[in-house]
């Protein structure tokens, strides 16, 4: 459940991410100049799954675990997305291998 969780929170900081105006934007997609032409609606899906992720952490945890957790997710995958895309390091086809990787993992042993 927390890579089902950490997936929301990647999606929904990418989102986010690509309303910057600040930031150098590459558009390898059709969903990539949607989200930055339209960035009202793009914000609004961001907000909604990072309300979503903690609402779904909120109830598998307790209120202080589930808001740490959050933070630290949220930190870790907001910096990974600010230094890696310019890079082009972050490729859709990686993320999804790595989530399912994790997710069968997660799964497997618990």
């Amino acid at each position: 459940m927390i890579t089902i969780i950490c997936a929301l929170l990647f999606l929904a900081l990418y989102f986010l991410y690509y309303t910057s105006k600040k930031a150098t934007l590459y558009y390898n997609s059709g969903l990539e100049k949607w989200m930055h032409k339209n960035s009202k609606p793009t914000k609004i899906i961001g907000y909604g799954l990072l309300i979503f992720a903690y609402i779904i952490l909120l109830f598998f945890k307790s209120i202080f675990a589930a808001t740490l957790l959050f933070f630290i997710i949220l930190m870790t995958f907001c910096s990974l997305i600010i230094i890696l895309k310019p890079l082009k390091k972050v490729n859709s086809l990686f993320l999804i291998a790595t989530f399912c990787i994790a997710t069968i993992l997660e799964f497997y042993y618990s």
